[in-house]
């Protein structure tokens, strides 16, 4: 049975190496719940992580403190607030699907799935967003109701793929081989 992660070990997978030439932006927070990016040398708010996320800017939060990374806890905080200000991206159902797999032999395998699928899907949006640069919004929307089964579709079995990759590793991993 493979080994749980630590939670260093899931902040050391996801997060860019810090390095002394300022690669990585660093924000402190303080006990008041202040973020101060050292980048800046200013005071930030969630809203500025979010920004930093949007721009895909390597960042890591660290307690003023102890030096501890707090990155995923912030990370978790922006997603509470997008989930309870608008239309939430995650259904109840898929929450509580997710909270089931904490503990089980197979989180470490669930959360490189939904990494990796999530990687894919965000590839193929990028190559859609390629397109929509060379035309109008109008056609935009019509192409996306025409093309969006096909995507789907194609990003549904790219998926399918990973998860068969992924347990083929598994099973090498184990010294189980499977007939083909």
């Amino acid at each position: 049975m493979p080994a749980t992660k630590t939670k260093a070990d899931a902040t050391e997978s996801s997060q860019p190496p810090e390095t002394g030439h300022g690669a990585v932006r660093v924000i402190k927070k303080y006990p008041n719940r202040r973020l101060y990016d050292t980048d800046s040398s200013s005071y930030i708010t969630l809203s500025d992580v979010k920004a930093l996320v949007m721009r895909a800017e390597p960042f890591i939060v660290r307690d003023a403190k102890t030096g501890e990374d707090l990155t995923r806890s912030i990370l978790l905080q922006i997603i509470l607030e997008e989930e309870t200000a608008g239309v939430p991206l995650f259904s109840e159902k898929m929450l509580a699907n997710i909270i089931r797999f904490y503990g089980h032999a197979m989180q470490d395998f669930m959360g490189s799935y939904l990494e990796r699928n999530l990687q894919i899907f965000m590839e193929l949006q990028q190559k859609m967003a390629e397109q929509a640069k060379e035309l109008t919004p109008e056609l935009w929307q019509q192409f996306m109701a025409a093309q969006t089964p096909l995507l789907m579709g194609h990003f549904f079995a790219q998926s399918q793929k990973a998860f068969a990759q992924m347990q083929e590793q598994m099973l090498g991993a184990l010294g189980v081989k499977r007939p083909h």
